[in-house]
């Protein structure tokens, strides 16, 4: 398992932007499943929608790609490197995330080549996917 304070040694998110809370399984160079806890308390749910909270479909692609990036450097990424979007394709949501509710966040590596990464990710809600994408991020230097 790793911790939030393992997290933030290997992503530069802080909140409200590191959107994963734990890492509970990791097969490096394969897979990795997150855990995102969501609750009443995060910000985007004063906007996001008022009286119908609702968690916005690119914050939940965010914390699977979190879960990518973290993957990507357990799977040999050199540290002090960043993790930046490219595409995301095939993204679908199909049902609402809420506060209370409890994300599960699956992501498997489909292809890497260079400093290029294809992921794929389903986030889980009790047992039903909530959303899915794949996505393909790049590995550089913090600035660019």
């Amino acid at each position: 398992m790793i911790n939030t304070k393992e997290i933030q040694e290997l992503l530069p998110h802080r909140y409200p932007f590191l959107l994963v809370d734990k890492i509970i399984e990791l097969e490096p160079g394969k897979r990795a499943v997150g855990i995102k806890n969501v609750t009443i308390n995060e910000g985007f749910f004063q906007g996001h929608f008022p009286g119908n909270p609702i968690m916005p479909g690119v914050l939940i692609i965010e914390a699977l790609a979190q879960v990518g990036g973290i993957l990507a450097f357990r799977s040999g990424v050199t540290p002090g490197k960043t993790v930046y979007f490219m595409t995301i394709e095939k993204a679908k949501f199909r049902k609402p995330v809420v506060p209370g509710d409890q994300l599960k966040l699956e992501v498997s590596i489909l292809h890497q080549r260079s400093q290029v990464w294809k992921f794929t990710g389903n986030a889980i809600v009790d047992d039903k996917i909530a959303a899915e994408a794949e996505f393909t991020a790049m590995v550089t230097d913090k600035e660019i």
